[in-house]
């Protein structure tokens, strides 16, 4: 039996898995609360120690994922809005980051401006097909270089200036990196040179950067970010289901969906052609979660009418006082059932959201119909009973507006493994395979 363990440092609480990857399986989890307000290695070491009570876990490697103290925050600075700038997003959030900020064009003193406010860890700057326009790229390049900027940027446009804006940045004192280019071609949508980049960049700037830990151990640790290792999970998990995937992780703050599609010519929107095919992706809704976002969650099942005659003003009070103190647990039958409704209207509301879209420049949609299989992740799904029938809820969802999947299962990731997954994925691939194949496919 070989071991490793895998842990997620979450905003609240820090999940462990101890894996045998021999035979892919998991044999020890637990949790403990993330100790962000003193030292994350606390937490994390109480969270191993319950994964590993009564296994040879002692001197195991470790492989980390974390989105404790806000996670990675992105900015991106595009060529134009509609191609370059969402290339840029997808590629973001396929990274695992929080997207906080998109701009387009050239960078002025407003621009640059907004750009501070919106507080990114890392600038994701992209602008130009291959060959195509070089001059925004650069500018933006020249512009941030004036402005002292100090906050890591990842170049990744126009080829053929990518030495010369490397150049421009780094002359200036600006933390730069570069991989290829997002968008090579119209159409064309690459994200894997980047999307490693902008991961080695969060590992090297951002965990360290953030005071999570009073040591360097931490940042030896940590692989990715969370939602980056749980996206590669999801990769892993599609290659082993072979058809169409759905993934929901309700968190505290914000609710993600992930869905992998089988490549295909399906109900393309024009932003979704010139920006590039987006077969995997990922959604943030920031405005849904069961703690810090409740309250959000509230307001949105209103206006998609989802909610029962008297169930806004409940619902609000117990939001509210969620939101007011995000560490709270619910205890009793009453309020694991007000968490249970919470994250059902926030799963609905995320999924209509990520299969309906907002429009071809921001995000045209995607076509569910043939996914096979819907996976619920996050804690108050792994924590409240009927957690399957919470994800499962989407299912039925024939009034919001998309087309609901044709012949789908639902299941809870109990065990966190689709961020182990993902943390093995590169260096035990068989193990990650076996390890979803065990928890998802098998079952």
């Amino acid at each position: 039996m070989s071991l490793v363990v895998c842990a997620d440092v979450g905003s609240t609480f820090t999940k462990a898995a101890v894996v045998d990857v021999d035979g892919g399986v998991v044999v020890g989890v637990g949790s403990a609360r993330t100790s962000v307000g003193t030292d994350v290695m606390a937490g994390l070491e109480a969270a191993v120690g319950v994964a590993g009570e009564g296994l040879p876990v002692a001197g195991v490697p470790w492989r980390v994922c974390s989105s404790a103290g806000g996670g990675l925050r992105l900015a991106v600075v595009g060529y134009e809005m509609l191609v370059t700038a969402q290339a840029g997003r997808r590629v973001g959030l396929s990274a695992g980051a929080d997207v906080v900020h998109v701009a387009a064009g050239r960078l002025g003193g407003a621009g640059v401006a907004a750009l501070r406010a919106a507080r990114p860890d890392v600038v994701l700057l992209v602008g130009g097909t291959d060959g195509g326009d070089a001059e925004v790229l650069t500018h933006n390049a020249v512009r941030l270089a004036r402005a002292r900027w100090r906050v890591p940027t990842v170049v990744a446009g126009n080829v053929e200036v990518r030495d010369e804006v490397r150049g421009v940045l780094a002359g200036a004192g600006v933390p730069v990196s570069v991989a290829d280019n997002v968008l090579p071609r119209i159409g064309e949508l690459v994200p894997a040179s980047a999307r490693g980049v902008i991961r080695e960049v969060f590992l090297r700037h951002v965990i360290g950067g953030k005071g999570l830990s009073r040591g360097s151990r931490f940042v030896r640790l940590v692989r990715a970010a969370t939602p980056d290792a749980v996206l590669s999970g999801v990769e892993v998990l599609a290659e082993v289901v072979g058809g169409d995937l759905l993934v929901v992780d309700v968190g505290g703050a914000t609710t993600d969906v992930y869905s992998v599609l089988t490549p295909d010519e399906r109900a393309v929107g024009p932003g979704r052609q010139v920006a590039g095919g987006w077969w995997r992706a990922r959604t943030v809704e920031g405005d849904l979660g069961v703690r810090w976002s409740a309250p959000g969650v509230v307001r949105a099942a209103a206006r998609e009418r989802l909610l029962g005659a008297g169930e806004e003003e409940v619902l609000g009070v117990a939001a509210r006082g969620r939101a007011a103190d995000p560490g709270w647990l619910a205890v009793d039958g009453v309020e694991v059932g007000v968490d249970r409704r919470i994250a059902e209207l926030a799963v609905t509301v995320a999924v209509r959201r990520h299969a309906r879209g907002v429009g071809s420049g921001e995000w045209a949609g995607r076509d569910l119909r043939d996914v096979r299989l819907v996976v619920g992740s996050g804690g108050v799904l792994r924590c409240v009973s009927g957690g399957v029938g919470v994800v499962g809820s989407v299912l039925g969802d024939h009034a919001g507006g998309w087309a609901v999947p044709r012949a789908a299962r639902a299941v809870v990731d109990g065990d966190c493994v689709l961020a182990a997954a993902g943390l093995l994925a590169q260096e035990f691939p068989g193990a990650a395979r076996a390890l979803v194949a065990g928890r998802f496919v098998t079952v």
